[in-house]
């Protein structure tokens, strides 16, 4: 018996999607055959090796039905449906709303497969998106989200059950990978003494707020002058980013160094964690941060709060006064004592367990 994984793209941009999909089917039973579909992009680029996968090569314009070729929708339902029939599974693991709006269609009428959705971020539903959920047969489908804050919005706009689950790290594993603050910033191209390091993570994109903060942290600088901000990850956005970096005269003072394989080793190079998000579905670069020790100061949104509790330092999004003086306030603080609380109100040991026990309900194929 398998279970398939279908997944848009390959690629870093997806890796934390990856990393969510990897952990769920990481908690069934050794038997169950896991066999993953990409159906955008290599192999190669993933970022951690996935076991039995396929890719599909099918382009955004085929998948999105766009112009002429929305003529290849029949064509490319047949070919999805031939594989599925040929694979023996019974459960089927979507990402998210695009992957479901191409997958649904085709297991509408395939009986003997359960399908399961995982929604990672606030997703824009039209009614012919909620149509095709609704229509789906109950019992044979299962909706989920990455956190209780995304599961909520999305039943109230649904009107469907919508299953929390919410992501979470096995706690040893990823300390034991960490490397320590001066080997860290060595890989970063950091100095291991002598200046502080705010570090931001994520897609270069403006949900991710970071145009704002490169605001914020220009401001922050003449009372700070020992500062420095890295900005991992990569994007549409790079251009705009690099542009306002050298408008506001932060050259030797913000870095950008790209995607970091490896990345979730390196977060103790950094003294705080800032992440100044305009919108999240669960956010793990939060998670990751608190597991290695660093403290997080946070976009005032709803699902941080749900995993940080009173122990967040949250901030109102986009106001980069706040933002200013919310930087100026954590850097005062002693980064052990903050982390501490943090973890305490995280409790990453138990939201573990947690997630392990609801992964594999959502793929019991009984």
């Amino acid at each position: 018996m398998s279970i398939i994984n279908v997944m848009w793209a390959s690629g870093s941009p997806f890796s934390s999607v990856h990393k969510v999909h990897q952990q769920i089917v990481s908690q069934l039973d050794p038997s169950i055959e896991i066999k993953t579909w990409f159906l955008q992009g290599d192999i190669g680029d993933c970022s951690e090796p996935v076991k039995d996968a396929r890719e599909w090569r099918l382009s955004s314009r085929l998948l999105k039905e766009r112009h002429v070729w929305r003529l290849l929708k029949p064509w490319m339902h047949a070919r999805l449906r031939k594989a599925l029939l040929e694979s023996g599974a019974k459960v089927v693991l979507l990402d998210g709303l695009g992957v479901a709006r191409v997958m649904l269609p085709i297991l509408k009428n395939m009986p003997g497969i359960r399908a399961v959705v995982v929604f990672h971020g606030a997703t824009r539903l039209r009614e012919q998106h909620r149509s095709l959920f609704r229509q789906f047969p109950p019992e044979r489908m299962t909706l989920a989200a990455v956190s209780q804050t995304l599961a909520v919005a999305l039943q109230e706009d649904l009107k469907l059950p919508v299953q929390a689950l919410r992501s979470a790290l096995e706690p040893e594993t990823f300390c034991i990978r960490l490397l320590e603050r001066k080997q860290a910033r060595k890989v970063l191209g950091l100095p291991a003494d002598g200046i502080r390091v705010l570090g931001a993570v994520g897609r270069l994109v403006p949900d991710k707020g970071f145009d704002y903060l490169l605001d914020a942290f220009a401001q922050s600088l003449p009372r700070h002058p020992d500062l420095n901000l890295v900005i991992i990850g990569e994007g549409p956005d790079r251009g705009v980013l690099e542009r306002k970096v050298k408008q506001l005269g932060l050259s030797g003072k913000v870095f950008m160094p790209g995607h970091k394989p490896g990345l979730a080793k390196l977060y103790r190079g950094f003294d705080w964690v800032v992440i100044p998000s305009r919108e999240e579905g669960l956010g793990l670069v939060l998670q990751e941060a608190v597991i290695a020790g660093v403290p997080v100061l946070v976009s005032d949104l709803e699902v941080f709060r749900e995993q940080l509790g009173d122990a967040g330092y949250y901030v109102p999004v986009a106001d980069v006064a706040a933002w200013v003086k919310a930087i100026g306030t954590l850097v005062a603080q002693e980064g052990a004592n903050v982390s501490a609380s943090q973890f305490q109100a995280l409790a990453p040991a138990a939201a573990w367990e947690r997630f392990c026990e609801d992964s594999r309900t959502l793929l019991s194929t009984h």
